[in-house]
């Protein structure tokens, strides 16, 4: 039941290996038709079960560009640190958090309610002059006029978006 669900929200699925007494073929192959991404039947080696985990993990989540090229600056996300005109600023943790969020969904609108969340929590009703404040200082860092943004631009009513660099082949 858990992998029909798991497969069904909206969000990013959690990689499901099933660990299991059941070895048959038929059994098996049911477990990979509801959705689970491996099967392991008993018994098994640690070192099999910890491969089998690792692979599973670098599937479901590859690892990410941690440099990203905007219009104005380079931001080094491993470091969490910007480069514009050779100077490097740090970014604060909310920063950050905002940054990774838009650039997760870059080239696509990411609500205020969405965003206000990621730095408030759940409770985030009541705190979009904090968002906008953050949004602020990272426009601060990132773009070459912050008054006239290009790559992290408001979307009027509903929220923001985050233009990568073009990169010409």
């Amino acid at each position: 039941r858990f992998c029909r669900f798991e497969r069904d929200t909206p969000q990013k699925p959690v990689p499901v290996l099933m660990l299991t007494a059941r070895g048959e073929a038929e059994d098996r192959i049911e477990g990979l038709e509801i959705g689970a991404d491996d099967y392991l039947a008993k018994p098994f080696l640690p070192k099999e079960l910890l491969l089998r985990v690792g692979a599973i993990l670098s599937r479901a989540y590859p690892e990410q560009n941690k440099t990203v090229e905007l219009a104005g600056a380079t931001v080094d996300m491993t470091n969490a640190e910007v480069w514009k005109h050779g100077e490097k600023q740090t970014l604060t943790a909310k920063e950050m958090q905002l940054f990774e969020k838009l650039y997760q969904n870059a080239g696509r609108i990411v609500t205020t309610g969405i965003l206000c969340e990621t730095i408030c929590g759940e409770f985030w009703q009541g705190y979009e002059s904090t968002l906008s404040t953050h949004i602020r200082h990272l426009r601060e860092k990132i773009e070459e006029n912050p008054s006239k943004p290009v790559s992290l631009v408001t979307v009027k009513g509903l929220g923001y978006r985050l233009n990568l660099k073009e990169v010409s082949p």
